[in-house]
């Protein structure tokens, strides 16, 4: 009785495990179901050099949108750039206006809310300002040399820059615009003191305008996060690890590192 009991325990496991296997095997991936769809949509909010589109032709460059258009070539789909914002660009992935979020910030709270590929470059931020302002100290370390009255912080709103420079903000103001262009120009027309943004952003600003324009890295940081494909929170461990596979060959062969120098120097005769 006992042997007839543990044959049919047996026979029931290895079938159930059969049933199981077929299921996994019949299940579509996320990525299946982009390549059936056959595109690929990359929610695209503006920061140079991670992301730029022309307004005359509507095309995205940027080294983000570069690697849209790769993984998209990896799927076998048509790459789509679906233009949003930095207030919008986790609330659209969550609603599933978009298969993939460019340039996203790695945070807990965004953790929360979305999933991660891993890093495709490491971010923080850095503050630019006019070398001649009588507002600034002479050569700031800290935020608290500039977190003065009287001083504007210009910076791009629902930012990853944004939530930090407000958190360690107390007496300065800070004003919070749309877009890049708009910050960077709040600083040149003098309706602002200092530009928050990323580093390498703001090194584009300071080569731009080498007359005038510092920048330094405050030391404690403000942030340090890695920068990263935003996906969808539904995706399995595996859907994930596609993505970080193909990130993880770009970054260690330095092609990530030659599609930034290639953003910033677009940037750069953009300007001149």
């Amino acid at each position: 009785m006992f042997s007839k009991w543990m044959t049919t325990t047996a026979t029931a496991v290895v079938l159930a495990g059969a049933a199981q296997l077929a299921s996994a095997q019949d299940a579509t991936g996320y990525w299946q179901q982009v390549q059936a769809n056959g595109v690929l949509r990359c929610g695209a909010a503006v920061a140079p050099p991670y992301v730029m589109r022309d307004p005359a032709t509507g095309q995205y460059s940027g080294f983000f949108a570069d690697l849209c258009r790769e993984f998209a070539d990896v799927l076998e789909v048509e790459p789509e750039f679906v233009d949003t914002t930095w207030d919008n660009i986790v609330a659209g992935l969550q609603a599933g206006r978009w298969d993939m979020s460019l340039a996203l910030n790695r945070t807990p709270v965004r953790a929360m809310a979305v999933n991660f590929s891993i890093p495709a470059m490491e971010y923080q931020i850095s503050l630019a300002y006019d070398k001649n302002n009588a507002k600034i100290p002479a050569n700031p370390q800290t935020v608290a040399d500039i977190d003065q009255e009287g001083v504007t912080l210009a910076v791009m709103s629902g930012t990853a820059q944004d939530t930090a420079i407000s958190a360690a903000i107390k007496n300065a103001t800070i004003l919070r615009l749309p877009s890049n262009d708009e910050t960077r120009l709040a600083v040149v027309s003098k309706r602002a003191d200092i530009l928050v943004d990323a580093s390498d952003t703001n090194q584009l600003f300071t080569q731009s305008n080498p007359d005038w324009a510092v920048a330094f890295n405050p030391t404690p940081a403000l942030a340090k996060q890695g920068v990263a494909f935003g996906l969808p929170a539904t995706l399995s461990a595996q859907d994930v690890s596609v993505v970080n596979i193909f990130l993880e060959e770009k970054v260690a062969t330095g092609h990530v590192d030659q599609l930034i120098h290639n953003a910033v120097d677009q940037v750069l005769a953009a300007s001149n």
